[in-house]
């Protein structure tokens, strides 16, 4: 079997890198792998930090903050002659056998697996999995909250029901914090999506996947933690998450369509900042100005 590259993509990641690489043997356990770095021009010690815990790993060192899909891209690209990618997050901490698991989910109409996502500390699984965006999605989420609305297929993007992360539940897309992602599936998709600097790049890879015919799945087996959570309490971040997010809606279903997409998106935010939501007053603006779609907002 051809080995695994493990992708990780880097920006001042020295603080959380140590934890990743730690359970990484682990999590990798039973396969042959290579680790591929692209560091996007981090200030701290990140590279030193690689070279001293993660001598044998491929840095690639991008000179610019690029974002996170081109990351990905310059990772691949320096990967040479591998067989299924394992795209991660430099804060995950995979359990053992995970990636194992994830790279047996693959094939018979399965391009992309992922795992079971846990927070730190918390027991229960992250609703990691996701319906694609619809305005009758957005409007619900808007009116009821994620949570309510998330019991109901056709009014929130968010799985919510229990039984769909006790097995394996295909997805239109899922949290793109740690994902196998097969060759064929890869051959067929192409690079990732550069004008997504951060945030919706695998939401548009998990889509364009399904239309090409490969399905995303979670396989419940392969698990492990996310120490992410950023983009929930920094503004400029949610900021970037709405935005790509009603992009991402108006590429795949024209102007008019977004026009609704976007007022139902901008409710949702506008309600929550009536709460008192800096975030959400910050991405409700954002929303209000024009052309803010057609920028590639940066760091």
């Amino acid at each position: 079997m051809s080995p695994v590259a493990v992708i990780v993509v880097t920006w001042n990641s020295a603080a959380v890198l140590p934890g990743f690489l730690a359970t990484l043997e682990d999590g990798m356990a039973g396969l042959d792998w290579r680790l591929v770095v692209a560091d996007n021009d981090s200030a701290d010690d990140t590279v030193e930090v690689l070279g001293t815990l993660a001598p044998t790993a491929t840095v690639v060192r991008t000179g610019r903050n690029a974002g996170y899909a081109a990351g990905i891209n310059a990772a691949l690209a320096a990967a040479g002659d591998f067989g299924a990618a394992l795209v991660c997050n430099p804060d995950v901490r995979m359990r053992p056998g995970c990636a194992g698991r994830l790279v047996d989910r693959l094939g018979d109409g399965t391009g992309i697996a992922v795992p079971l996502l846990y927070e730190e500390g918390r027991d229960t699984p992250h609703h990691s999995l996701r319906r694609e965006s619809s305005v009758t999605r957005a409007l619900g989420e808007a009116l009821i909250g994620n949570r309510r609305a998330g019991r109901f297929p056709s009014l929130s993007e968010i799985v919510t029901d229990p039984a769909a992360y006790r097995r394996p539940t295909r997805a239109d897309w899922a949290t793109g914090a740690l994902m196998a992602v097969s060759a064929d599936c890869r051959a067929a998709c192409g690079p990732w999506d550069e004008s997504f600097f951060l945030y919706s790049e695998e939401t548009e890879y998990c889509l364009r996947a399904g239309d090409l015919g490969y399905a995303t799945r979670l396989e419940p087996a392969a698990r492990a933690v996310h120490l992410g959570g950023d983009s929930r309490v920094s503004p400029r971040l949610w900021t970037l998450l709405t935005v790509n997010r009603v992009r991402l809606y108006e590429r795949r279903h024209g102007a008019l369509a977004t026009v609704c997409f976007r007022a139902a998106v901008f409710l949702r935010e506008a309600s929550r900042a009536a709460l008192g939501r800096k975030a959400s007053r910050a991405a409700a603006a954002a929303l209000l100005r024009p052309g803010v779609l057609k920028a590639t907002p940066g760091p």
